[in-house]
């Protein structure tokens, strides 16, 4: 099958998306999601009185709901309604760990579990870090002219 047929079967199999609706929902959710967020900074900062560690709290907060939201299978059923909404940088990529390790389980907890999450976390921790690297020597180098 040439690229044109694929192209045009696959073209013929899906429905249109609204694009529109899509947006919206991504958008709210989105949105939702980071004034939980804003609200969980807030309750810390009365608890802890420090912003930095108040926005630990909220992103271990986000961590450990994401997980256990995605272990009892409600999370993919909210991203699939909310579609990108979800991908809120820390919980689409606490989903993904989660969803991994949910995945492997079976394979037990070393070659399973431990050797799938970091398929996905992996490469965040690589390239996150390289680009701290990159910025931080770019940074260096305007300060030094």
């Amino acid at each position: 099958m040439t690229g044109k047929l694929y192209r045009q079967y696959a073209e013929g199999r899906a429905g249109k998306s609204p694009l529109a609706a899509d947006c919206a929902r991504a958008w709210a959710v989105g949105g939702f999601i980071c004034t939980v967020g804003e609200g969980l900074r807030r309750l810390y900062l009365t608890l802890v009185h420090d912003p930095d560690e108040a926005g630990l709290l909220v992103s271990v907060s986000f961590i450990v709901l994401t997980a256990l939201l995605t272990g009892l299978g409600v999370f993919d059923k909210i991203a699939r309604h909310a579609g990108g909404g979800t991908l809120v940088p820390i919980t689409g990529f606490a989903n993904s760990i989660a969803s991994a390790a949910m995945d492997s389980k079976s394979e037990g907890f070393i070659t399973g579990v431990g050797v799938k999450i970091f398929t996905v976390a992996g490469p965040v921790v690589l390239y996150g870090t390289a680009a701290g690297m990159i910025w931080g020597f770019i940074l260096w180098l305007w300060g030094r002219f």
